[in-house]
């Protein structure tokens, strides 16, 4: 049962964490065929942060010593950040309309937050053509999913909740990893809106080429006209198909690619493993196939679905879609080409595989729904424990030594952040407007009525935390080189040899490879391993992953 596998699994992590001496991990020999000693990328996709909402005072925490809030001291030599403290915004807010409206500090105990407005046309409206200065006019929280009885979660902030931000006593874990490995403070969505065009861009870079055959139940408003007699994805269809579909879905053209696409053609192995997608297991609350729940840690949240369709980003496409959730044959074959899975899994395959010596190339993660750190229903607390306990699993095995793992989100949930990022694609449709009653109504912030972009594809989009964890990461850097979604396939594209995808914003991607350091064999001498509490996301063991600490 998934219970008892999960149980196992976490049991196994914290005992990892309780370890103050590091695994004595021998040297993994160097296979051919990268461009880097990177052996294994791991990406952990999570949901709905904006850079300032996490990283707004970063390295500094205040520290109140409220309970339960751990303390968090900055190392003295870490690099300057472009967020809220160096801005200056803190207290003297563009958006600030009295009495509400300058950011605001939410403690540990306000973990659980509702939703806010984050869809394609509302978040360019928010950025009023750079001024960054209309996020109150589009910061409708939402709060569905609450238990009868629960307070709506908006730390007294009914009307300007999407200006609140966390600090190091809520979000430990990264602030941490941020200081022992490498994060970039100029990272972008590659196209505005929420979390479908999100993912689509981590595997695609491209969220144009919709099936216009394929739409179906009320999806063609998560469309927008590409100018030359396609569609674009522009906000949260599901996946066509896919027997978890529960409403709007549409899926690509079979022309289209996606980097499993040309995994596939190099041979090399990979995998999408989401929570919630093995329809066979039953949870301990009873709930199994499509309706499989969990309850949030904050006890606020009724049972979220583990499993999101919309968040499968390669559900979306024929070539690579396992609309049935067929299983693999064996723990053997995940990763490969099987005919049958089209590489597409459940989240306890990648750990169950690892854990037999069979570690995918390319392994990309969704966390079930309750701990993607979604707000509405799941928390950064929640959030935490997944990414620790995953993290801490990784450092565990010997295949660390050439491993990066890399931390990213798909959209910014509508949480302010006060940079604006370069708009490297024009588009002009009639979901591309300003805000409505600005005096800058009507204009357009991505382009102008000749624009030759592709409609629909409107980025770069809001600024979301980026964090790179390796043996080869540098430490206690902050990299400020522009990058975005898709730069996390550019890289896998360079290491692996393949081609870029046609029409995808990979081409014009930054690189993250300013974030690691390839000077030193095996990542020794690197920046090494470093585990953490899952509750409490403080250093509990460290060392430089050879056994030499």
């Amino acid at each position: 049962m998934r219970g008892t596998r999960l149980l196992a699994r976490t049991i196994s992590a914290l005992a990892i964490t309780l370890i103050c001496a590091g695994p004595a991990l021998a040297h993994q020999p160097m296979t051919t065929g990268t461009a880097t000693p990177i052996q294994h990328v791991v990406v952990i996709f999570q949901e709905n942060v904006s850079f300032d909402h996490y990283f707004g005072t970063y390295p500094m925490a205040l520290n109140t010593g409220a309970p339960g809030e751990p303390n968090f001291q900055a190392d003295p030599s870490t690099p300057s950040v472009n967020n809220l403290l160096a801005a200056g915004l803190l207290t003297k807010n563009p958006n600030f309309v009295s009495p509400n409206g300058n950011p605001f500090r939410l403690t540990r105990a306000e973990a659980a937050t509702c939703d806010q407005d984050h869809g394609y046309t509302d978040e360019q409206s928010a950025f009023d053509l750079g001024l960054m200065d209309n996020f109150l006019h589009f910061n409708t929280s939402t709060c569905t999913g609450l238990v009868s009885g629960q307070p709506v979660p908006n730390a007294g902030h009914p009307v300007d909740l999407n200006m609140g931000y966390y600090d190091g006593n809520t979000v430990t874990a990264l602030w941490n990893y941020a200081q022992n490995y490498a994060m970039n403070d100029n990272s972008y969505g590659t196209t505005f809106g929420p979390s479908a065009p999100g993912v689509v861009n981590l595997i695609a870079g491209n969220t144009n080429g919709v099936d216009a055959t394929s739409i179906m139940m009320g999806a063609a408003s998560d469309v927008a006209l590409d100018g030359a007699g396609g569609l674009t994805l522009i906000n949260d269809a599901q996946p066509g198909l896919d027997t978890c579909d529960s409403r709007d879905n549409l899926s690509f053209l079979s022309t289209t690619k996606n980097i499993g696409d040309l995994l596939n053609g190099a041979g090399a192995t990979w995998g999408n493993f989401a929570g919630g997608f093995d329809l066979t297991v039953i949870n301990p609350n009873g709930t199994t196939g499509c309706h499989r729940t969990t309850s949030s840690a904050t006890g606020v949240f009724v049972p979220k679905t583990d499993y999101i369709p919309h968040h499968g980003g390669f559900q979306f496409y024929a070539s690579t879609r396992n609309p049935s959730h067929t299983r693999p044959a064996s723990v053997s074959v995940i990763g490969q080409s099987d005919g049958v899975t089209n590489h597409q899994y459940d989240l306890h395959d990648f750990f169950d595989a690892v854990n037999a010596g069979n570690f995918p190339a390319v392994s990309i993660l969704k966390a079930e729904g309750f701990q993607d750190g979604h707000a509405g229903y799941s928390s950064p607390l929640d959030e935490q424990t997944f990414i620790v306990n995953t993290v801490n699993f990784i450092e565990s095995r010997p295949e660390w030594a050439n491993t990066l793992i890399v931390v990213a989100y798909d959209d910014s949930d509508g949480w302010y952040d006060h940079q604006i990022g370069p708009i490297v694609s024009q588009s002009d449709t009639t979901a591309d407007v300003g805000p409505t009653g600005s005096v800058n109504a009507g204009k357009q912030l991505c382009g102008t009525k000749n624009s030759d972009g592709i409609g629909g594809r409107c980025g770069y989009g809001p600024r979301l935390p980026f964090i790179v964890i390796s043996p080869f990461a540098k430490k206690n850097f902050v990299d400020h080189t522009i990058t975005d979604q898709s730069s996390i396939i550019a890289f896998i594209e360079d290491n692996w040899g393949l081609p870029h995808i046609p029409n995808s914003m990979d081409s014009i991607a930054g690189p993250i490879t300013n974030m690691l350091d390839f000077s030193h064999r095996d990542g020794e001498g690197g920046a090494g391993f470093l585990f953490l509490d899952p509750s409490t996301g403080q250093p509990v063991g460290h060392g430089h992953g050879h056994g030499d600490d």
